[in-house]
């Protein structure tokens, strides 16, 4: 006796097998889908991590605080991304109050996440917790505890934001220096940053003490920096006049 299929048994498994492949093809769409857009997140993040470090490195180029004296021309280099100036002070205290305040004003460029800020001649990268600083701003405590120099760079520009579009950003400086004896004394020195990680570990690394504080009540918090025994102090201003413009 011939065994016999049931009727339409056939075109059944055809059916199953169309809509199981009709399935693996859609599943495969969307993960290329993903896998699609995870390589396009990536590339960006990418992109905007070498804008990062070559804005960094371009603005401690352009920006010599402490060796440039007179004119002086550099140019920052992104793909994408802003460039802008934002106030920033820069206070110096001891056991009676202010000794000095500055308007120093910081240099800060933002792409995808990543963030770089020129601030009182120190160049930070990252944000929160992550950020360090890749050059060292020119504050100099003596081991022994006798001296205290405090150097400061104040960019004396306009407010200013320009984004970039394929074109370098010109950064023009006419840089002039001045030095002040502050006397003997405790001092504190007080840096207004959206980055405090960076301070807070730099500060600590020449054994001052650190806290914040919102000095002034504008919302940006200083890291303040404590300097144990009394310390003969000098103020360095590096005035550097800068314009920021297409190159």
């Amino acid at each position: 006796m011939t065994d016999q299929l049931p009727p339409h048994a056939g075109s059944g498994r055809a059916q199953s097998n169309v809509v199981g492949v009709a399935l693996l093809l859609g599943i495969t769409v969307v993960s290329l889908g993903v896998l699609t857009a995870s390589i396009g997140l990536a590339v960006d993040a990418g992109t905007g991590a070498a804008d990062a470090a070559r804005v960094g490195d371009d603005v401690d180029d352009a920006l010599r605080p402490v060796e440039a004296t007179g004119e002086h021309v550099g140019a920052v280099r992104a793909t994408d991304g802003q460039l802008r100036t934002v106030a920033r002070d820069v206070r110096v205290l001891d056991d009676s109050g202010t000794v000095a305040r500055l308007e120093a004003d910081a240099l800060v460029y933002e792409t995808d996440g990543q963030r770089v800020a020129f601030l009182a001649g120190g160049v930070v990268r990252g944000e929160g917790s992550g950020a360090r600083l890749v050059t060292e701003p020119p504050v100099v405590a003596s081991p022994d505890g006798d001296v205290l120099v405090v150097g400061v760079a104040t960019l004396g520009a306009n407010r200013r934001t320009v984004s970039f579009a394929g074109e370098p950003v010109r950064l023009r400086t006419n840089v002039t220096h001045d030095r002040r004896p502050l006397g003997t004394g405790t001092y504190r020195l007080a840096i207004e940053t959206e980055t405090p990680a960076a301070w807070r570990s730099y500060f600590r690394d020449l054994g001052a003490t650190v806290t914040d504080r919102d000095i002034d009540g504008d919302g940006v918090d200083s890291v303040v920096a404590t300097f144990p025994n009394e310390r003969t102090a000098y103020l360095v201003v590096h005035a550097l006049h800068l314009e920021v413009g297409d190159a």
